[in-house]
Order: structure tokens, then sequence, then C-alpha cells
């Protein structure tokens, strides 16, 4: 059983609420950009399409930002900061993200693998988001190097609502075949001067998590319906499954951001 149907089933026995998500946040408001500067960006681990509840989160393991093939470690700038989320508080942390010439920055966060103690095992979401500088292409379509990893196939910056947003699941480098995509509307994104939510925009559907699955060549296709930023998550597809002496799922998590055409 993966774990988002063990969750799912332990949430049945204890309310008739359907479960949702543990997602990661790799968040800043404009991923657009037309000059250069320090971007902030916080990174909370939370239930974003419910605005629910929030999870503590211990040292991060990696942040990094690659440009043009370029690998930038920026782990040294992180800072932890507390999320007032709707129902709790929770350590998160917060950095900024150098951008300076034209392109595509590819931020990518791991967290450390945190204990989900009703599950009895850990979990580490592996994020990506993605900034562009002056609407040039450099790079938004290629892989990293992570240990598991979403790879879009259209841009993330700027996906149309009402179109389609494609994306193909690698672990190891390799295409995985027949995994289940978890997706999540970030319906009250943080505000970034005070750590809370703002007001939601949308509610969680019923029937539970948002799913596709990816084909033979590890792709999955996704009708996106409303503007704002959508999370998708793939988990347990990455290589390491075992932490501490208990199972670990390691997922692969890309954010990207839509618009409504004008």
């Amino acid at each position: 059983m993966t774990r988002t149907l063990m969750a799912t089933a332990a949430a049945l026995m204890l309310s008739a609420a359907p479960a949702f998500a543990h997602f990661q946040l790799a968040y800043t408001p404009e991923v657009n950009l037309d000059r250069p500067g320090d971007v902030p960006m916080k990174f909370f681990f939370w239930h974003p399409m419910e605005n629910g509840h929030a999870m503590d989160m211990g040292a991060p393991d990696d942040l990094s930002v690659y440009f043009k093939g370029e690998r930038i470690d920026l782990t040294d700038r992180l800072s932890p900061v507390t999320f007032q989320a709707a129902h709790n508080t929770a350590q998160g942390y917060e950095a900024t993200i150098p951008v300076k010439r034209n392109g595509d920055y590819i931020v990518a966060f791991t967290p450390a693998p945190y204990y989900e103690e009703s599950e009895d095992i850990y979990i580490q979401q592996i994020t990506k988001s993605l900034l562009n500088k002056g609407g040039i292409p450099t790079g938004w379509n290629e892989p990293v190097g992570l240990p598991t990893e979403i790879v879009p196939l259209n841009k993330p910056t700027n996906v149309i609502a009402g179109s389609t947003f494609s994306g193909v699941l690698l672990s190891d480098g390799q295409p995985v075949a027949g995994a289940e995509i978890e997706i999540e509307y970030m319906a009250a994104p943080p505000d970034m001067a005070t750590n809370r939510p703002t007001a939601p925009t949308a509610g969680p559907l019923p029937g539970g998590a948002i799913v596709a699955i990816t084909d033979a060549n590890g792709v999955f296709t996704f009708g996106v319906p409303k503007a704002g930023f959508w999370g998708f998550a793939a988990l347990g597809s990455g290589p390491v499954t075992e932490h501490d002496g208990k199972e670990v799922s390691q997922d692969a998590v890309l954010w990207v951001r839509a618009f409504e055409m004008k």
C-alpha cells in the first residue's frame, strides 16, 4: 500500500474528512523577474490545498540554485523562521536567491527527513521551484541531477490556466513508469512579511487527493484549471528507502505558476 493510501485509510478511521497531502513549499510570489536582486523565498512543510496543518522542519540538507548548468550552494543562506499556519505554528526556513543575469534559475531544496509518527515512516520531499529573469529560456526543461526530480515539459513559470502541464519523473536519472503523482493547489499562499497564510481562494475537492499516473516514459499530464501555484509530488520515487532504521519515502516535488490569459 502506498504512503498516500495508508494515510487516507488512517484518516478515514478518525474522521469523515478526506486526507490531503504533505507538500514541501519553496515559495516566492513573483517567479518572473525583470531586474536583478536577491529574491526572498520561504520553505514550509504544509498541507497547502486545505490550508491545514504545518509540520516542524529540521535543519535542511541542501539549498542549491542551478543557472546555465552551474550549481551554486546556498545552504548557508537558510535561516529558521516560524510559520503561523491556520491551525498551528511550525518551524520553517527562509533564504534569498541571488538573481543577476537573464535566464532560468532552478531552485532545488532538500529538507531533512521528516518523521511522520502516524505512519511510522520518514518523508523527504526533494523540491524544485523555478525563477526566470528577462523571459529568456536557459534550461528550465533540463534535469539537474537530483536523486529524484520532476523535469517540466512545459515552461513552469508561465503556464496558462485552462491548458495542460506535463512533466517527466526521474529517479537516478531514469524515467519512472507507473508512478503516482499527487497534485495540489496552493489555496492560501503565505504572506512573505508575516509568515501567515493569506485568505484562501479555493478549497479541497471531495474524494481526497488529485492523482495522475506516469506513462511508460515517466510522463504525466494535468489540465490546469486555475491560476496560481500548483504542486506535483511523486511519492516514494527516490532511490533512498531507509533512514535511521525506518522506511523513508523520498519524494520529488515540483511547483509551477499558472496565469489567467487576459
